[in-house]
């Protein structure tokens, strides 16, 4: 017997990349079923060889399912979860409202799973999960096995974030922009601030007072809250006229010394990072390389000598996938695998 899933958010660009991942990977599941809004009803998205039909979230019974995973917004996710939780689902949400509340845990598997025995144990739990902002997810793999061999002090990244993130919209905007260049027909910014074609923006989500913005601040307060709340963290968040992949430059400043070539040998045995390093042209790993890949790419690993214990680094990802839909699957994996889930009669 497998496991009942409802994917919520089913047409959208992660919860298709959801669907194809619960295949990909033979999750075992008996049951997956397709909902999304109202206007959405009907269509059709794909499970492996087998075609859903769209079904209504307004009006569906999450009676015996066992996961929920939404990927349909923050106020959808602030609407829904605490219902659909209350059947008695696991909800695995991408969106960023639940991220920071102390009641529920933010969770990059390969990072620290171990907050989910607690959290699974707790019989007043709230029984919802975050997924991360998907910078941060590639960002805080990438620093895990390097903070436990010598201690990270601070942290300073810059993303170069596809438009992939920005949703649908974001993905044509770059095609509408990039063809109508060619044409003279250059159409108007209308997803982003100004033009994104040829182009980079660094501002990402809303300004703050403080004058970083609130992608800026996910970054910092989510690889706090997952890695280690001592880490001090900055960061700058840019778009970049590429359709799928983040890129990130990240400086590390450590308590204790760690060589280049030790920090190489460390991360080549982490799960779920491969390292491709080579100190010649075309020897490091680019957004291209990484879309439809599971694994999160290092290169470009050398010391930082502005500082004392320095090492900088070059992190790319699938964003739609480690930064979103997989981590949210590997989640739902976690449990099963550390005997937390039990299967539930429908």
């Amino acid at each position: 017997m497998g496991y009942r899933v409802a994917v919520v958010g089913a047409t959208g660009n992660v919860g298709r990349e959801v669907l194809n991942i619960l295949a990909e990977r033979k999750f075992s599941a008996d049951e997956v079923v397709a909902l999304a809004s109202s206007r959405s009803v009907g269509r059709e998205v794909s499970w492996g060889d087998k075609i859903l039909k769209v079904k209504n979230l307004e009006d569906y019974d999450f009676t015996g399912i066992d996961f929920a995973i939404m990927s349909a917004g923050g106020t959808t996710s602030k609407e829904w979860a605490p219902r659909i939780a209350a059947k008695g689902a696991v909800v695995i949400d991408n969106s960023s409202y639940w991220r920071y509340h102390s009641d529920v845990p933010l969770v990059v598997p390969e990072v620290n799973a171990h907050v989910l025995d607690a959290f699974m144990a707790n019989p007043r739990r709230t029984n919802i999960i975050a997924n991360p902002n998907c910078s941060t997810a590639q960002l805080v793999l990438a620093l895990k096995p390097l903070h436990d061999a010598a201690t990270i002090r601070r942290v300073v990244v810059s993303t170069y974030q596809s438009v992939s993130g920005a949703g649908k919209e974001g993905m044509d905007e770059l095609w509408g922009q990039t063809k109508g260049i060619f044409v003279n027909d250059r159409p108007a910014p209308a997803k982003f601030s100004k033009q994104i074609a040829f182009n980079v923006i660094p501002h990402i989500d809303a300004f703050m007072e403080d004058g970083y913005t609130k992608e800026e601040w996910k970054v910092l307060a989510e690889t706090k809250k997952i890695l280690d709340p001592k880490i001090k963290v900055t960061c700058t968040a840019v778009r970049v006229p590429v359709f799928v992949g983040h890129s990130e430059a990240v400086n590390i400043e450590f308590a204790n010394p760690i060589s280049p070539d030790e920090a190489r040998d460390i991360l080549r045995e982490a799960p779920g990072i491969s390292v491709i390093d080579k100190r010649e042209p075309g020897g490091y790993a680019t957004p291209v390389e990484a879309v439809g890949e599971y694994d999160t790419f290092v290169s470009r690993i050398r010391e930082d000598v502005t500082v004392e214990n320095g090492l900088a680094m070059w992190v790319v990802s699938d964003n739609l996938r480690k930064g979103a839909a997989l981590n949210t699957i590997q989640i739902a994996e976690t449990l099963i695998e550390r005997g937390l889930m039990e299967r539930r009669a429908a």
